[in-house]
């Protein structure tokens, strides 16, 4: 950072101090990279909860149709512009920040410089902005932060962590920054390492764990899929109801009452096999293949079974899907977008 923008970030602080105290009734949000598979359902639950006007969904793409029928907030801002940033903060008021902006595993590693630009540069730039004006901040992390040498079942909270992607690097890295501006200036940081999520209302991406999210669309539309990954490939999943209700519940939860500021949360684990099997009591002639790629080793690093015990003990984590109940989810609401 220049010392022409410290200058400039510290009088925007010290000016506006006063009217940034911190809201936990009835926060203003401020989402980044809210255009990804998380922001749109996580803005729709802070709009209901909240009131629609306490949320600023951002992001460096143009959003659809779909969303902008909506009604809310939507500002373009890139994670990298601190500036902009902070005068988004100050205009709108901002009480807590969901970050949401990353470049994910099989993506970064395609562009290594841009993973580390917009996952550590933009990343630090969120928890400088969270200790001049005294905010909130969700960063998540991911089961992509650990490594081989990590135990992978069950994998706890603290253990050995050595990721082998980009991805995961910037994120340990995000994790240890957090934790260290909690600790040296008070930052109100908190970090859930999510597992795969499995959502209807976005389209599989290519990462590692979205075979779980296609397979669905491909049981619908031609009965038939091919998996990237071996089919006893065991890894954590979670529906993503239940992801955007975590991030709500564990930002509510008093700060005093956690023992810690990163957790691991997780609602299940299965296979490619496990999760085939569950689709076929409900599309009986669907066909699967498997076709290894590189994705198979990005797996084969990643933890098979997340150990979120902590987070159900500190702040009474309970997810509502399990397995079956995933699957008939993903059908109802498919059909319902397929209009099948």
């Amino acid at each position: 950072m220049s010392s022409r923008t410290q200058i400039l970030a510290k009088g925007i602080a010290k000016n506006y101090s006063k009217i940034l105290l911190r809201n936990y009734s009835n926060p203003r949000v401020l989402i980044t990279g809210g255009l990804g598979q998380l922001g749109p359902g996580l803005a729709n639950l802070i709009s209901n909860r909240y009131g629609k006007d306490n949320i600023i969904l951002t992001d460096i793409v143009k959003p659809n149709g779909e969303f902008q029928k909506k009604g809310i907030n939507y500002l373009y801002a890139d994670v990298l512009d601190l500036k902009n940033l902070q005068q988004i903060i100050v205009n709108h008021k901002i009480d807590w920040i969901v970050h949401f902006s990353a470049l994910l595993s099989a993506v970064g590693e395609k562009n290594v410089p841009l993973a580390l630009s917009v996952n550590v540069t933009g990343m630090q730039n969120i928890l400088e902005l969270a200790k001049q004006f005294n905010l909130k901040v969700f960063i998540p992390s991911t089961i992509g932060a650990f490594g081989p040498e990590s135990p992978r079942n069950p994998t706890p909270d603290l253990t050995i962590q050595r990721p082998k992607t980009i991805y995961g690097v910037t994120k340990v890295y995000a994790e240890l920054l957090g934790e260290y501006y909690a600790k040296k200036f008070g930052v109100d940081f908190r970090c859930l390492r999510f597992p795969g999520i499995i959502s209807a209302d976005t389209q599989p991406g290519g990462g590692t764990t979205d075979y779980a999210v296609k397979i669905f669309h491909d049981a619908l539309e031609t009965k038939k899929f091919e998996c990237y990954l071996k089919p006893d490939t065991r890894l954590p999943m979670m529906y993503i109801d239940d992801c955007l209700n975590s991030v709500i519940q564990f930002m509510e939860y008093p700060s005093d009452k956690l023992a810690q500021r990163t957790y691991n949360i997780s609602a299940m684990s299965f296979t490619p096999e496990e999760l085939y099997n569950e689709i076929r009591k409900h599309v009986s002639d669907f066909e699967i293949n498997y076709k290894i790629d590189s994705r198979q080793e990005i797996a084969d690093s990643w933890p098979q079974v997340f150990d979120d015990q902590n987070a159900r003990k500190d702040w009474k984590w309970n997810p509502e899907y399990d397995l079956p109940n995933l699957v008939q989810k993903m059908f109802t609401e498919l059909k319902s977008i397929k209009g099948l």
